[in-house]
């Protein structure tokens, strides 16, 4: 019974909350020491007790695939369902970062797409670091590039993410509100106008190494664009002239047939009137 789904949560994406993770994982999950010691009978208020003394993030490591103590919390936020208010207080926790990591992989895996834009864009503004296990060792990874996994990558620790749509045909369809909005906006519109290209190039002729390096990478994208399309509209003019080509090739070969075939009938016909002849001539003999 310490496995079931609470029967007062309701089902997310068509199916049982424990469902988004995967059969084997889930198994692992529930056979792992850290599972049956820490993690049985916990309210969504013990959960975040738990997941503020997370020291990293992470899925399986190991030969043997054990499961984080990051993803067992996270399965059990799907065994317990809490309330929305608790997952926002869980995105809105700026003292424990491990918090806001947990909150946010379980609004990516739960929440409605326009939701989770809203709720994980503020992440994009976070810059604290993160240390992530994976499955041969440790990497650094920051609360921004948490953020941006979860919005445009499939897979997160290993669990497969339920499909995002992208925020252009959100916005498209009316579920937000235009293009999302810098920190530096505000900072940009002062010093530039609102035109965040003019503002790189005002901070890289001010001598910042980060904005030289970002408008280099920039014109060097622009020129493989031109480069592209100039070699597209190449491709499509040599396409079209040897169209043309093969068209008048063709006619003129249709011209030489028809010539053939007018020369053969005008021989049949020669031949057809000389045997005429020399049958009016056998029977005047």
């Amino acid at each position: 019974m310490a496995n079931v789904t609470d029967p007062l949560a309701r089902s997310v994406h068509g199916t049982n909350p424990q469902n988004l993770v995967e059969y084997i994982t889930r198994q692992k999950i529930y056979d792992s020491l850290y599972w049956k010691e820490e993690c049985f009978g916990l309210s969504a208020v013990d959960v975040v007790t738990k997941a503020s003394e997370l020291k990293a993030l992470g899925g399986s490591y190991g030969g043997n695939n054990k499961p984080t103590r990051f993803l067992c919390l996270a399965l059990k936020l799907l065994q317990i369902q809490p309330e929305d208010g608790i997952v926002e207080e869980l995105l809105q926790n700026e003292d424990f970062k491990y918090v806001r990591a947990l909150g946010a992989f379980y609004m990516r895996l739960t929440g409605r797409p326009a939701e989770i834009y809203e709720c994980l864009e503020p992440l994009y503004n976070d810059f604290r670091k993160l240390r992530f296990r994976h499955s041969t060792g440790w990497k650094i990874t920051y609360v921004d590039e948490l953020a941006d996994e979860l919005l445009n990558g499939d897979r997160y620790c290993g669990i497969a993410l339920p499909h995002l749509p992208k925020r252009e045909v959100l916005v498209n369809a009316g579920y937000l509100d235009g293009p999302r909005r810098s920190a530096m906006m505000p900072l940009i519109e002062e010093k530039a106008g609102g035109d965040a290209e003019a503002f790189l190039q005002q901070l890289a002729d001010g001598g910042n190494v980060a904005a030289k390096a970002a408008m280099e990478e920039r014109k060097r994208k622009q020129k493989e664009l031109e480069e592209e399309e100039r070699k597209m509209v190449e491709e499509r003019e040599g396409r079209n002239v040897s169209a043309e080509e093969d068209r008048s090739s063709y006619y003129g070969r249709g011209d030489d047939r028809y010539d053939r075939y007018d020369d053969d009938r005008e021989s049949r016909r020669s031949n057809r009137r000389e045997r005429d002849r020399d049958y009016r001539d056998r029977d005047r003999e």
